[in-house]
Parts: structure tokens; sequence; C-alpha cells
């Protein structure tokens, strides 16, 4: 299973772009996230790790978030590599399906929320099943 879950500060404001033929956004920052254990007792030491969303979620984060803003990341790691000069470059990214706000905005105004996927939990409601699962009642749990 290729997950990832990430609490952090955007390292700068987000770099979104559109897409040549669909118009598509995609924003690319970086999150500065703190390692469990520090090198020396009292120091601090961060991971920096490149993040990229596409679509409304995008969008959104061109609008809303901003450099030093903490967010929580939800989504999956992808690989991948292209040649510059002749050298093959390695790339490794986190494609964010979910962004949180876990502080409030630079104005004071508790601007805390998330965004991402389809907008909505999708177990945040009893008459919907999330696809791919199934609907249970009782009977189905054998304890």
């Amino acid at each position: 299973m290729n997950s990832v879950s990430l609490i952090g500060r955007l390292t700068r404001d987000p770099d979104v772009r559109y897409s040549a033929g669909s118009q598509t956004a995609v924003a690319r920052f970086t999150l500065a996230v703190d390692r469990q254990r520090a090198v020396k007792e009292g120091e601090q030491s961060a991971d920096f790790i490149s993040i990229v969303c596409f679509g409304k979620t995008a969008e959104l984060v061109e609008k809303y978030i901003t450099k030093g803003r903490q967010v929580g990341i939800t989504g999956r790691i992808q690989t991948g590599s292209y040649d510059k000069d002749g050298q093959r470059i390695y790339t490794t990214d986190v494609v964010a399906d979910r962004v949180e706000f876990l502080d409030k905005g630079g104005n004071g105004s508790n601007n805390s929320g998330s965004f991402g996927g389809d907008m909505d939990d999708p177990f945040s409601r009893d008459d919907q099943v999330p696809a791919g699962f199934a609907k249970l009642t009782d009977d189905d749990i054998p304890f």
C-alpha cells in the first residue's frame, strides 16, 4: 500500500501552473517536516519533502496556503526520472490527495479546514458507503 501522511510547514508559497492542453491546475510546494528524533538533544532537524497536487485541490492550495502555514497532507509517493544535460535525474514527490489547514491564517481568523479528493469525508455520513466498500450489517460480523 502506498500511503503517506505528513504534518509540516510550507517553506515558500506554492508554485501553481496550468497544463497546456486541459488547463488543469498543478501546485508544487515543499513541506518542512520535523524528524521524530533530533541528532543531538535540543537540536531540531527536518526533512524537506516535495509535494504536488492537481485540479481543484491545487486551485485551493493557491488561494489559501502560503509560506509558513502548517498543513497536514495525505497522499502517495511517486517516483520518476528525466534526462537533463545527458544526466539521469531521479525525482520523488508526494502526490497530495488531501490538504488540511492546521493553524490560523495570517489575518488572525481561524481558517482551519481541509480540502481534496471529492471535498467530502466519505465516512462522515451513515447513508453513504464509499466506492470499493460494502455496507455491512450486524449479521455480517462474525463476533
